[in-house]
């Protein structure tokens, strides 16, 4: 049977072997040897022509599968105990086989990549600039006395740790402590003149843990009687203050 091919349909010797196995429509693990080896050595006769660098390449593979053919002939007795001869050329055609499907996935994928078009955003600036607004009921429904109080006690761990455990020891003229009412009218006071400033930074500012009581006291009682109001814009953020009486 004659075998006309052409060499530049085949992109090497594994890929010819391959096209002969599905011609003839055998099983890639267990390759009819004899009639493949047949037919390979017949395509090599039409190349006589071509590019020796690229016969060479066909010709070593040609004088493997005459080793394995004269290995397949011999004896059984003799080869027994030896593994089939086909087992690595098995073992090279299927890798080859695994990457040339993997190529022509590949090559769809670029196909299809190239069929994607792009629109450069043309997004106008007054859209681009908007920003949702911000619920202020949601944001200061978290809010609570027990942040408060953890905010509190934050401060107060923060002056212990300033403690000298030793001067802290000794005699001391202490000034008789301010009252909360005293607190108060300063808090009111500076609302006023700020209008907006940090909880946690008015109760850092003071010198004693007395006034730090008194302070946080006063805040408690001049948001009970609405001359105050707290705000949070995000979560874990400083809780700020503010005045709700008009300058």
């Amino acid at each position: 049977m004659d075998l006309k091919v052409k060499l530049q349909v085949f992109e090497g010797p594994l890929d010819l072997l391959l096209h002969l196995l599905e011609k003839n429509k055998v099983n890639i693990y267990d390759i009819p040897i004899v009639e493949i080896t047949s037919q390979y050595i017949e395509y090599i006769s039409e190349m006589k022509r071509q590019d020796l660098n690229i016969v060479s390449e066909f010709l070593v593979m040609a004088a493997t599968l005459l080793d394995i053919k004269s290995r397949m002939l011999l004896p059984k007795e003799e080869k027994e105990e030896e593994q089939d001869p086909r087992a690595e050329l098995v073992q090279k055609l299927l890798e080859y086989k695994m990457y040339k499907c993997m190529s022509y996935e590949l090559k769809d994928r670029q196909v299809d990549a190239c069929k994607v078009m792009f629109k450069a955003p043309t997004i106008p600036e007054e859209v681009r600039r908007y920003e949702e607004p911000v619920d202020l009921e949601q944001l200061l429904s978290d809010i609570t006395l027990k942040k408060l109080n953890a905010v509190f006690k934050t401060i107060m761990r923060k002056r212990e740790d300033k403690i000298d455990p030793i001067r802290s020891k000794f005699g001391k003229i202490e000034k008789e402590e301010v009252s909360l009412e005293e607190r108060m009218n300063y808090l009111s006071q500076y609302a006023l003149t700020h209008h907006r400033f940090s909880f946690r930074a008015i109760l850092e500012a003071q010198c004693t843990k007395m006034e730090v009581i008194v302070t946080f006291l006063s805040i408690l009682e001049l948001m009970k009687t609405g001359k105050i109001r707290i705000s949070q814009e995000y979560i874990f953020d400083d809780i700020l203050i503010e005045s709700k009486v008009a300058a």
